[in-house]
């Protein structure tokens, strides 16, 4: 049988399509949702399943933002072969995103063990949802929000790209979390934050997808699960996206930390009582 059933995925799907790009950890709430329905969190096949059902949020990422992805793409290949291109910024910027992943990807291989063994316990998803809740609102308070997309440079892209580690040690810190707060840090308006969280997360997500997928499926989890929760999480993202560019257009990331110490404590609750394992 497979580890995770269809009516289980569907859930999953859910789960990961809405808490993907909000800066809430869709790790910590993926494996919290499969404490509750008794799903072991730290199964190989588990752990699998959750990073190929991250590539239809990131299918939902390519649709949104196609036109973006578009020009930025077609400025990187003019540039390739015409040097007056190689000035501009859509060029620089596909460049960026690929230097800006090549740090997640050492790290993510060298502390793969680690990552889906100890590291995976949601004792460290409940502190880091808290901790990183912490991080989330010291960045919204410091940041002065006076930049815009188009002033991002290697160094903002390096940083924020690197920030991606915090999310893949420690889950429940969350990836837009991190990557957020730290353009935060350098002073990106919460709408620039938010999009250059979007085009980072691409590689990297769709890298680790693609690299779990085999594990997923010969580990124990059938096609068909696989299959239905990343379709689910595909429909759901798409939705996220829109919502949140609109909300961060307006708002603070309070409202978000605030849930995440919420989950955090309520996480904590649950192990305590024994209601989930940890």
């Amino acid at each position: 049988m497979s580890a995770i059933s269809v009516g289980q995925a569907v859930v999953l799907g859910v789960v990961e399509g809405v808490t993907e790009f909000l800066p809430v950890s869709s790790t910590g709430h993926l494996k919290i949702t499969e404490g509750l329905m008794n799903i072991p969190v730290d199964d190989k096949s588990v752990v699998g399943f959750s990073a190929v059902i991250q590539v239809g949020a990131i299918a939902a990422v390519l649709v949104y933002f196609f036109k973006d992805i578009k020009r930025i793409v077609s400025a990187w290949f003019r540039g390739l072969t015409n040097k007056e291109e190689r000035y501009h910024h859509d060029y620089k910027f596909a460049w960026w995103v690929i230097y800006a992943t090549i740090p997640i990807v050492l790290v993510g291989l060298a502390a793969k063990p680690l990552i889906d063994g100890a590291l995976g316990s949601l004792w460290v998803v409940g502190a880091s949802l808290i901790v990183g809740s912490g991080v989330m609102w010291c960045a919204d308070q410091m940041g002065r929000h006076k930049r815009g997309e188009d002033d991002t440079s290697f160094k903002d892209a390096m940083l924020v790209g690197c920030s991606q580690i915090l999310a893949l040690l420690f889950p429940g810190f969350s990836r837009s979390g991190a990557t957020m707060s730290t353009a935060l840090v350098l002073d990106l308006d919460r709408v620039a934050a938010t999009r250059l969280s979007f085009f980072l997360g691409i590689p990297a997500l769709t890298g680790a997808g693609i690299y779990e997928l085999k594990d997923a499926l010969g580990a124990g989890v059938g096609a068909a699960p696989l299959a239905v929760g990343t379709i689910v999480s595909f429909v759901v993202a798409y939705g996220s996206i829109a919502w949140l560019l609109k909300f961060v257009a307006k708002h603070s990331f309070n409202a978000f930390v605030i849930y995440r110490i919420v989950i955090g404590l309520a996480v904590f609750g649950l192990l305590a009582t024994g209601t989930v394992n940890a």
